[in-house]
């Protein structure tokens, strides 16, 4: 659950852009559009292969030093 604290007279928008903000680093949007439709079994390994793929090269291209 995310949770943004108001802070004294810190005004309402201010608010809401934190959350905002909290939710897309959350992935939580992304999740609420990939499941606001049905995905076949098929387009969800070719997605979640494509994502292994995407972070394979993500590492290959870090430094040495960056790497866990």
């Amino acid at each position: 659950m995310i949770k943004v604290k108001a802070g004294g007279s810190e005004p309402l928008e201010k608010i809401l852009k934190r959350f905002k903000k909290k939710c897309e680093k959350e992935g939580l949007i992304k999740d609420i559009k990939r499941s606001s439709f049905y995905e076949k079994p098929s387009q969800r390994r070719r997605r979640k292969l494509r994502k292994m793929i995407k972070r394979a090269q993500k590492a290959d291209a870090l430094p040495t030093t960056f790497r866990k």
